[in-house]
C-alpha cells in the first residue's frame, strides 16, 4: 500500500513538472507569441524593390531583373558586354513581339548603291540600328529604328540632329518586332549596379526589377 502510494506521488509531481515547464516556456500561448506576426509583412511594388540600392536588391529572394527590349544587333553586343560577369545558368533571354507606330528614316535614295552608301556613313558616324528596306513600298528607304508612339521617334529624332545628321524624318509605320529581354535570376550587388549603369548606353530600354515568373 505504502509502494502504491509512493508511486502516485511521484506521478502527480512528474505531471505538475511538466505542466509548468509547458507553461513557462513551450506552451500554446507562448508559441503563439513567438510566431512571426503576419499584419507585420508588407509585400513590395515593383517601383519600391527598384527604388531599393543594389545591397538590398541582392538581399531579397527569388528576385529577377528584366532588362529590354533589344534587337537582335543590339542583345549581341549587350551579351559582348556583359560576359564579364560571368552569370552562367542565371541569365536567360526571352523574345517577345512589339507593335510599334512610328519610325525614324530617311526618305528614298536614287539607287540600292547611293542607300548602302549613306547608310555606310550614318553607322560610320555613330548612329545605330541602320538598314537598307530592300523591298515593298519603303523600297531604298533607310530605316534609323521603330518606336512605340511619335513621342518617342521625335525624342530620337531631336537626338539625331543634335549629332548633326540630317535628312532624318519621322513617319508613321506600324509593324510587329520581335526582340529579346534578358532575365538575371537573383543577382549579386554587383551585378545590379552593373546593369543599371549600362542602361545609359540603350535609352529606349526598361530594367525592371520585381519577383521572378512562376516556371510551369
Amino acid at each position: 500500500m505504502r509502494t502504491i502510494f509512493l508511486l502516485l506521488l511521484l506521478a502527480n509531481a512528474t505531471l505538475f513538472a511538466y505542466t509548468r515547464l509547458d507553461s513557462g516556456g513551450n506552451g500554446d500561448a507562448v508559441r503563439l507569441t513567438q510566431q512571426v506576426r503576419p499584419e507585420m509583412i508588407k509585400l513590395l511594388t515593383p517601383q519600391q524593390v527598384a527604388a531599393l540600392g543594389p545591397a538590398k536588391v541582392a538581399a531579397l529572394a527569388d528576385v529577377c531583373i528584366e532588362w529590354g527590349p533589344f534587337n537582335d544587333a543590339e542583345r549581341a553586343r549587350v551579351a559582348s558586354e556583359i560576359e564579364s560577369l560571368k552569370l552562367g545558368r542565371l541569365l536567360s533571354q526571352k523574345r517577345i513581339e512589339i507593335t510599334t507606330s512610328h519610325w525614324v528614316y530617311v526618305p528614298r535614295l536614287p539607287s540600292k548603291a547611293d542607300a548602302d552608301k549613306r547608310a555606310a556613313e550614318l553607322t560610320g558616324a555613330g548612329v545605330k540600328n541602320v538598314s537598307v528596306i530592300d523591298t515593298g513600298p519603303q523600297r531604298l528607304f533607310i530605316s534609323l529604328g521603330a518606336f512605340r508612339d511619335e513621342e518617342a521617334a521625335k525624342a530620337y529624332l531631336q537626338k539625331l540632329e543634335q549629332a548633326h545628321v540630317a535628312g532624318a524624318k519621322v513617319g508613321q509605320r506600324q509593324q510587329v518586332l520581335t526582340q529579346t529581354v534578358l532575365v538575371v535570376r537573383d543577382p549579386e550587388a554587383a551585378v545590379v549596379s552593373r546593369l543599371k549603369t549600362m542602361k545609359s548606353d540603350y535609352p529606349d530600354t526598361e530594367l525592371k526589377i520585381g519577383a521572378c515568373e512562376k516556371t510551369s
